[in-house]
């Protein structure tokens, strides 16, 4: 249904991740901003777990084999369907032989394509997601490539009410953080929960954590985000065990620079770990090119909580709003 005739590398087939295998070391994968993904998804009436394809390298060029609908959501890539302007988050009929171009964004790091009944690809242990590090998942377990097709799995029929399709709301305007006072105008902030280690850091580190501008380096990836700013020390600098680590962790190196381990992460580390960033901003995170500045804010687990209610809520009033802009039809 959907031939790729140009992509570049680090392009993949992703849902939101493959779960309950960490104690076997193998990690979770799935979308860097798993928000944008279940948002496209929910929009087209799919399981909010539907497969999609994430880009992150670009430019790419899809052309659709048979009449679809589509969905493009997270960053800003300047989309054109046949030459013509698709404004971003925006869902969409296309038609046999249409050609869909995708820029390198004007905002944000990744863009994602959700097809109705979603990418149609096996599932391994659970998941459609590419896990890249071990060679599964996805299409064959590796990254897209020019030729590759892609088939899109059975969902009840449907057309638009308008025929340009609708919008939806990014959840950048949807969802407010948590905004520290002085946190400048163009940086992230992401909300954190303090770690179990985090009091083996000196007074100076965890203040310097919770008030400095962290940047992100070019060092980063789908594995983790490494972080540049004050460094962080511990006055007792023993080795630790390795112990399981999750999504979203912040760890310590001996270098006292920050690494954020994301969806390649590994399923287990020795570095100290000074705090959590919420589930709910990791697709902050996830939407950040090397060069933004970063700065953590301290929450408890009632916020954290009031966060993920907040997420949910947006995403069922997405999926509400989503229903009245499609009409079921017969077959």
């Amino acid at each position: 249904m959907i031939e790729i005739r140009q992509t570049s590398p680090l392009n993949t087939v992703q849902d939101l991740g493959r779960f309950g295998y960490r104690r076997y070391g193998i990690g979770t994968a799935g979308s860097m901003d798993g928000l944008a993904l279940a948002a496209g998804n929910r929009a087209l009436g799919n399981a909010q777990n539907a497969a999609g394809v994430e880009f992150q390298l670009f430019p790419a060029t899809i052309c659709f084999q048979r009449d679809a609908a589509i969905a493009l959501t997270g960053a800003d890539c300047a989309a054109t369907l046949d030459d013509k302007a698709i404004p971003p988050w925006w869902v969409l009929p296309v038609r046999e032989g249409q050609t869909l171009k995708l820029s390198a964004p004007m905002r944000g790091a990744r863009t994602y394509l959700c097809v109705a009944g979603g990418i149609d690809v096996p599932e391994v242990l659970g998941s459609r997601s590419t896990q890249m590090r071990d060679a599964f998942g996805g299409l064959s377990g590796r990254y897209l490539s020019a030729g590759d097709v892609l088939s899109a799995g059975p969902h009840a029929a449907f057309r638009f009410r308008d025929s340009f399709g609708f919008g939806i709301e990014p959840p950048e305007s949807a969802l407010t953080p948590n905004l520290h006072d002085w946190a400048g105008e163009n940086e992230v902030v992401l909300r954190v929960i303090l770690a179990s280690e985090a009091p083996q850091f000196d007074d100076a580190s965890l203040k310097a954590f919770k008030t400095a501008s962290w940047t992100i380096t070019a060092q980063s990836n789908r594995m983790g985000y490494r972080l540049a700013g004050p460094t962080l020390r511990r006055p007792d600098p023993t080795e630790m065990r390795s112990q399981a680590i999750v999504q979203g962790v912040v760890q310590v190196p001996p270098s006292g620079q920050p690494i954020v381990q994301l969806a390649d992460g590994n399923s287990a580390g020795g570095y100290p770990k000074i705090a959590y960033i919420l589930q709910s901003d990791l697709w902050r995170l996830a939407q950040s090119t090397p060069g933004r500045t970063l700065r953590f804010s301290v929450v408890s687990l009632d916020d954290a909580g009031r966060a993920r209610q907040q997420v949910s809520q947006y995403l069922n009033e997405l999926a509400r709003f989503s229903s009245h802009c499609r009409m079921q039809v017969a077959r």
